[in-house]
């Protein structure tokens, strides 16, 4: 029998513009100092700014924190499965 994750729904909390906390991420796809790039169930997360870093990582929950100087946020849209032509035309 599969085990099953439990997930938190998506949410974004920012204290300060330094303490962000994400829950609903299903994964942390890169990270650097000045970026991190989370898949989350609404979408992919651009978290930017400086000295960020990774503080809490829970894969059971979905649940990341980052901290540093955030400067801004921002989705991209799931991409559409298929190749362009099927996109294009639907």
């Amino acid at each position: 029998m599969a085990e099953q994750r439990i997930r938190l729904p998506h949410r974004l909390t920012l204290d300060e513009r330094q303490q962000l906390l994400v829950t609903g991420v299903a994964e942390v796809v890169s990270f650097d100092e000045n970026t991190v790039v989370l898949t989350t169930d609404m979408g992919t997360l651009l978290v930017a700014g400086s000295q960020l870093q990774l503080k809490n990582l829970s894969t059971e929950g979905g649940q990341v924190a980052v901290e540093g100087k955030i400067s801004a946020m921002s989705y991209e849209e799931p991409r559409q499965a298929g190749n362009w032509l099927h996109r294009l035309f639907g």
